[in-house]
């Protein structure tokens, strides 16, 4: 059985490489893995990219199997997607999503993999750790049949918010970005879109995930009184201010942070981050997701195309990488 790997490794902030990997043999409990696909998660991928992981949170940001430490040398990335090739007699050959760096043959423990559903394609199944992400959000936020809900920002895990609210029976639901050609994203999801100046306020509820100071006042503007911002924006080592005077106390509005790292509170009682992976695998079935996927690059293109992503160069929701033995999966 062949050993030998490729890693893509930060080297130092704004220069990527791949390294030479050699493979330790699967003990019992682990599987091997080759890599179809992995994912980049263009916000905060290329945030720690830039370097800009501030350095009280290095400790938080850590990736399930990151080497290194920031700002570099440095391992990073969590969106895998492969095919077994040694492990359980049930799982080899079985298409899973692992929360792995890019990297294109890997041995890690049995239950860091989840089992990818036949629904699902390979190809899509990338989104996995996004829509968790989206899954938690929602089990935060608590929409209720008939709110007024805004998402604002049409990135990455906005629009996967997005997706799964537009399932929701009864609510008035817009994706708010200030780019008019996310309209066609939204489209394709089937939501509706606004820009910043053209969204309907009165919101209950608003999810935040632009990332921008100006995004996240917009969101508090866009709340009807008693309303609920859900802040999903992560932003490194910038500093936010907001329009905390003004009518904010009178109106009585909440600011309420949410992040993938735990599992909901809110969640049913005895759910934990499997069954809430397992449950964002399951929503990939739809194939209206397919639009949250911007563009692929080959894994050998990684260290040239992951500074033009971080620059903006390449505009991108979810960024594909595809590795060599990929086929037709």
């Amino acid at each position: 059985m062949n050993r030998s790997a490729r890693a893509f490794w930060l080297r130092s902030p704004g220069h990527g490489e791949l390294r030479d990997v050699t493979l330790a043999e699967p003990a019992e409990g682990e599987v091997l893995v080759r890599a179809l696909y992995s994912g980049v998660s263009r916000g905060t991928e290329t945030l720690v990219f830039r370097g800009q992981v501030p350095p009280g949170q290095h400790a938080a940001m850590r990736a399930p199997f990151q080497e290194g430490d920031f700002p570099g040398p440095v391992k990073y990335g969590y969106l895998s997607v492969g095919t077994v090739e040694q492990g359980p007699a049930d799982l080899i050959g079985r298409t899973v999503f692992c929360l792995y760096p890019h990297q294109s043959r890997y041995v890690v423990p049995v239950n860091a993999v989840t089992v990818v559903p036949e629904s699902v394609p390979a190809a899509r199944a990338v989104l996995a750790g996004t829509v968790e992400t989206a899954v938690n959000a929602l089990w935060d936020a608590s929409p209720l049949i008939g709110d007024r809900i805004a998402v604002v920002g049409g990135g990455m895990v906005g629009c996967s918010v997005a997706a799964l609210l537009a399932r929701f029976p009864g609510i008035r639901l817009q994706l708010v970005d200030a780019d008019p050609a996310r309209a066609k994203t939204a489209e394709a999801l089937g939501v509706d879109f606004a820009t910043p100046d053209g969204a309907l306020g009165d919101c209950d509820l608003v999810v935040h995930a632009s990332a921008s100071e100006a995004g996240l006042t917009r969101a508090l503007q866009l709340l009807a009184p008693d309303g609920t911002v859900v802040e999903l924006s992560w932003y490194g080592d910038r500093r936010v201010s907001l329009p905390l005077g003004e009518a904010f106390h009178s109106r009585r509005l909440t600011v309420r942070s949410s992040q993938v790292g735990t599992v909901s509170p809110a969640a049913r009682p005895g759910r934990g981050y499997a069954d809430r992976m397992a449950l964002a695998l399951d929503l990939l079935a739809d194939p209206a997701l397919d639009a949250l996927i911007t563009g692929e690059s080959e894994f050998e293109q990684l260290p040239d195309v992951m500074p033009r992503l971080a620059a903006g160069d390449i505009p991108a929701l979810c960024h594909r990488i595809r590795y060599a033995e990929a086929g037709l999966t």
